[in-house]
């Protein structure tokens, strides 16, 4: 009865670093145009503390700009933290190769659950992945043949090698200062809220979508069953990710044989309910999906419920 593949997008922005058993994480964008364009700031950075954006940085206004209350109270209480963590939003120095290229970088850290600390700084040109550096051996790792210069440049300055490690280690003891005034933020719950959205395929194929949002902390469980039994092949489950107000949304779309339209409810699990949050269509034809549907949702097996295994997230 069993049959096919598990198809469950992994996480991004986000993202997930090595083992996606962090308990924290901090992590700070770069993106650098190296010729204007059309007005954009051709320089911009954004700090992230687990997920949410916290601050930013662009080369129009030359100002850092905190996005959450706490940090503006923070740089208020704390001048020296506030200013440690300006220069980390612009400590990144992006490559400087001729033409027109785009450049981003991501340098960040994590504190994991089993007390490991962990940071990455990875480079990337016109959306590729192009050098990262590995901490441990001050090596750097190339992804594009295009890269290999730039690695030996940058092997053969060993000051540049030991600024990027202090870069990393003074992201964790920002991520720890950044915890402590973040706390009462970060304790918060907030339960999931969600609805079921349906889409006619053809005659033979239907495809529900279920929607949990306006949840925190970001992690949940979520599967579709039939009956009793969970979808665990079937479910095509979407990153969990972050909304502008600090809370997480997530979707898990399914293609049913119409015929079994009412066997089928989404159940999500998460620490603010006491209960499991159980959804299923309602015929609602307000909830119908219209053009939006991306057309990679529908390309799903329709394959038999079977197991007993839900998707945790981070």
């Amino acid at each position: 009865m069993c049959g096919g593949a598990l198809l469950l997008a992994s996480l991004l922005l986000g993202s997930c670093h090595s083992t996606c058993f962090f308990l924290h994480s901090l992590w700070y964008s770069y993106l650098q145009a190296s010729e204007p364009n059309q007005g954009l700031p051709q320089f911009f950075s954004k700090a992230y503390l687990d997920d949410q954006p916290i601050a930013r940085y662009d080369s129009h206004t030359g100002k850092v700009e905190p996005l959450v209350s706490w940090m503006e109270k923070m740089e208020k209480e704390d001048s020296n933290q506030g200013k440690e963590g300006n220069e980390m939003l612009l400590s990144v120095l992006l490559i400087s190769l001729s033409g027109s290229h785009t450049w981003q970088a991501i340098l960040g850290c994590e504190l994991r659950k089993d007390g490991s600390k962990g940071g990455f700084l990875h480079y990337g040109c016109d959306g590729m992945d192009f050098i990262s550096f590995d901490k441990e051996t001050f090596r750097w790792v190339t992804a594009q043949p295009q890269a290999q210069k730039v690695k030996e440049k940058w092997e053969d300055d060993s000051g540049w090698s030991q600024r990027n490690k202090v870069y990393l280690e003074t992201c964790i003891e920002q991520l720890k200062s950044y915890l402590s005034y973040s706390k009462e933020a970060l304790q918060r719950i907030e339960p999931p809220m969600g609805k079921v959205m349906h889409k006619t395929s053809s005659d033979k194929v239907e495809v529900l979508i279920c929607q949990a949002f306006g949840f925190y902390p970001k992690e949940i469980q979520a599967i579709w069953r039939r009956g009793e039994e969970d979808c665990k092949y079937e479910t095509l489950l979407r990153n969990v990710a972050p909304n502008l107000d600090g809370t997480y949304y997530v979707r898990l779309i399914i293609e049913i044989d119409p015929k079994q339209r009412d066997l089928f409810s989404c159940h999500i699990k998460h620490d603010s309910l006491q209960e499991p949050l159980v959804l299923a269509w309602k015929g609602d034809p307000k909830e119908k999906l219209q053009d939006w549907v991306p057309p990679d949702w529908l390309g799903l097996l329709l394959l038999p419920c079977t197991g007993e295994q839900s998707w945790k997230a981070g």
